[in-house]
């Protein structure tokens, strides 16, 4: 219930929402204030025999392009008391029988959202990696290779391509074994693949060094103005003809604002920073 204003009490009234209806009706004279609303909350699927049930499923997720039936599908539930012979019927065979032509597509989705979400990277860069893994695998099946390592890359590229890219060690992190060797040549082999499907040079961004600092710094818990000086540091580099790699500019930037600044806490929390990426110091 909620407090909205009734034109006939003159004044604000509590209101019942008749979800079934879409009316909202003023709980004191019975006014229809407002009706054939839309309902916005969630749908739910209720049959008879699951009345008293309290965990309900959900009618379906969203409809997904990748896929080739939009990701629609229909399964067969088990009856209630049934045993082991459910397994042996004939619908109990073409349920696990998996004729789903999109079941490795789903599940390699599946597992780019997991490396996505510990990774912590927004929706659109698992839609940009999900989108070249569907590439590749409808240009060249990909069995025989290392899939870890082949959703790894995906994800890469799709940093690298939104602009938010990872160091090769946070992608080994959440690759499931996968080294660093491997998802490397994992990520040849698809921009060999998606440039000869493009017939050009696959663009994937350039990385400049403050594209890490600012992550960096969050993870040491860096003061605002410590963040501030090291975005200035690095913008002041890129001035200069410093021949390193990104990752080491900003590793180094950071080791000096810390070596600057009089907090302990701070200069332990670079050191196990630095160890955990592997980053090389270059003052």
């Amino acid at each position: 219930m909620a407090d909205i204003y009734c034109s006939e009490c003159k004044r604000p009234t509590e209101v019942v929402f008749d979800h079934s209806a879409g009316d909202t009706v003023c709980s004191e004279c019975g006014l229809v204030l407002e009706a054939h609303s839309i309902d916005e909350t969630s749908e739910w699927r209720t049959f008879a025999n699951e009345v008293g049930d309290n965990d309900p499923v959900r009618v379906g997720g969203p409809n997904n392009p990748l896929l080739g039936d939009s990701g629609l599908s229909t399964v067969i539930s088990k009856p209630n008391g049934s045993t082991g012979e459910y397994l042996n019927s004939s619908l109990g065979r073409w349920q696990t029988r998996g004729s789903n032509p999109d079941r490795s597509l789903i599940q390699a989705f599946k597992t780019i959202a997991t490396m996505a979400d510990r990774l912590g990277l927004v929706a659109t860069i698992k839609d940009r990696a999900n989108e070249i893994y569907k590439k590749v695998e409808d240009q060249k099946p990909l069995r025989g290779r290392n899939q870890d390592s082949i959703l790894a890359a995906c994800i890469y590229i799709a940093c690298r391509q939104e602009d938010k890219p990872r160091t090769v060690k946070e992608i080994c992190s959440v690759a499931n074994g996968a080294t660093k060797k491997e998802i490397g040549r994992a990520k040849e082999f698809i921009v060999k693949q998606l440039e000869i499907e493009m017939g050009q040079s696959m663009e994937m961004g350039t990385i400049h060094a403050g594209d890490f600092l600012r992550r960096f710094c969050s993870h040491l818990g860096m003061t605002n103005l410590a963040v501030k000086a090291a975005q200035e540091a690095v913008q002041k580099s890129e001035e200069l003809d410093i021949r390193r790699s990104p990752i080491s500019i900003a590793a180094a930037v950071i080791y000096i604002i810390t070596q600057l600044s009089d907090d302990k806490k701070l200069l332990k929390g670079q050191n196990i920073l630095f160890g955990h990426f592997h980053l090389h110091v270059v003052l």
